[in-house]
């Protein structure tokens, strides 16, 4: 779904464009900061019930960094997320597997090689401010800007022709 110039979105149809872009998976820039001091390295990512989702060792430096903190960023092409992260528990605790099933669809190599840790845990980031880039169908840039906290949206065209 794209829009045109004269067309407005509505929150829904922003989020639902946002996840659009994203697809089912992505590999992103994962941000993270206790003490004023910020990191940031590439995450695997799925995306279901408009959140998004990645694994890490619980022993890992960017765990403990989510655990001192969950406020973290998010970035991948033009959608950059700001969200709360939160520890789901071990990946082969989760009830139906969906997380381990669309890993091993989406990052067979990650999966085989370290999915069968006992030390792997699932976390949830939700969105809660999200800017994401698009353009109209008359290709015209814009910002769209998702508030998940008030449900509100404002675009503003980037670029006049």
């Amino acid at each position: 779904m794209k829009f045109t110039m004269n067309k407005d979105i509505t929150y829904e149809q922003a989020v639902e464009r946002m996840f659009e872009i994203l697809g089912s998976s992505q590999v992103m820039a994962l941000a993270t900061s206790v003490n004023d001091h910020v990191t940031v390295r590439n995450m695997s990512c799925l995306f279901y019930d408009e959140k998004i989702y990645f694994k890490t060792d619980i022993n890992f430096r960017k765990t403990k960094q989510i655990l001192a903190n969950p406020n973290v960023a998010l970035c991948w092409s033009g959608v950059q997320v700001e969200g709360t992260a939160e520890n789901k528990g071990l990946v082969v605790d989760e009830p139906g597997q969906r997380f381990a099933k669309g890993y091993e669809k989406s990052f067979k190599g990650s999966y085989n090689k370290y999915s069968h840790e006992d030390t792997e845990i699932l976390i949830e980031v939700s969105p809660e401010y999200v800017e994401v880039w698009d353009n109209s169908d008359e290709g015209y840039a814009y910002q769209i800007f998702l508030d998940f906290r008030k449900k509100e949206v404002e675009v503003k065209q980037y670029d006049k022709k």
